[in-house]
């Protein structure tokens, strides 16, 4: 909106296509790497397949793209349908925990970056308190993790009082199934917690996962030659990433680019918005576009 398209082409247009290649090729394999993780997410409830849960995660992506969050419930309906091993809510209970543990690490990611990271001059005010929302967030996400494993230990009382509590005429059984079906899923699912080996290889591959994000949105800034550091690269990559879960339509569109675009304003305040707008729709185009191709 109020943008002069001609500047945002030309930019476009001049963007560094290796660079750009690169980073759709990292994405490609952060594909991979989600269908991995699910694997151990799924692990303590199920045997699933690895051929399956990566189509499963590309078509899910695709559907995000084209429809926007909504789309979320495709992946949990589309697994059960390609792999009979697992059930719905299994497959739903596991994609909140890859929820859980994509935030934790996003959060981690921008809360170390904040250690040493140097606000521009004359930014100083608005990083203060950028900083402290991030180290909020840090301190949210190891109480969530907290509570989750208090819920995994106690699952068996939790799950009785929940029982009880929707035994009523009003509410249909089928209804009070597949809620007491979510919770077991949960209880089981959050078994990893538990396992010292088991949070290794999820909390490995979440790692290697946001590498794979991180480095592409580093290479996407140097491919329209915008002098950034891999520092300043995360705290474009927090914004961009929080945004996009804001309910907008295919790709987070709007939201997604206006965050992107800010943020690297208010790194680079001498950045033109032009410039700053055709970045963010590269941006978005590497995050999800590549899983149509899929």
């Amino acid at each position: 909106r109020n943008l002069d398209w001609e500047h945002v082409s030309a930019s476009l247009k001049q963007a560094d296509p290796y660079y750009l290649a690169a980073s759709v090729l990292i994405i490609c394999v952060g594909y991979l790497l989600r269908a991995i993780r699910w694997k151990v997410l799924l692990q303590p409830i199920t045997e699933s397949s690895l051929k399956e849960l990566f189509a499963t995660t590309t078509v899910g992506f695709a559907a995000i793209f084209l429809v926007g969050r909504a789309a979320e419930i495709v992946r949990p309906m589309w697994l059960p349908m390609r792999d009979p091993r697992v059930r719905p809510s299994a497959a739903l209970v596991t994609l909140g925990l890859e929820r859980i543990f994509d935030l934790a690490a996003l959060v981690c990611f921008f809360a170390v970056n904040l250690l040493w990271f140097t606000p521009p001059a004359g930014r100083e005010a608005e990083f203060a308190f950028v900083a402290w929302a991030g180290y909020a967030m840090l301190i949210g996400v190891i109480v969530g993790f907290v509570l989750l494993i208090i819920y995994q230990r106690r699952s068996e009382a939790v799950i009785k009082w929940f029982e009880w509590l929707i035994n009523r005429k009003f509410i249909p059984e089928r209804l009070q199934k597949i809620a007491l079906s979510v919770l077991r899923q949960l209880s089981s699912a959050l078994a990893i917690l538990t396992n010292w080996r088991e949070i290794f290889w999820v909390s490995f591959w979440t790692i290697t996962l946001w590498f794979a994000i991180s480095i592409p949105t580093w290479l996407v800034l140097l491919a329209f030659n915008i002098p950034i550091s891999f520092s300043d690269s995360l705290f474009v990559m927090g914004f961009a990433t929080v945004s996009s879960v804001v309910p907008t339509p295919g790709g987070a569109a709007g939201a997604f680019h206006a965050a992107t675009a800010a943020s690297l304003i208010f790194l680079k305040p001498e950045t033109p918005h032009e410039t700053a707008a055709a970045m963010s729709i590269a941006m978005n185009l590497v995050y999800f576009a590549p899983a149509i191709l899929f």
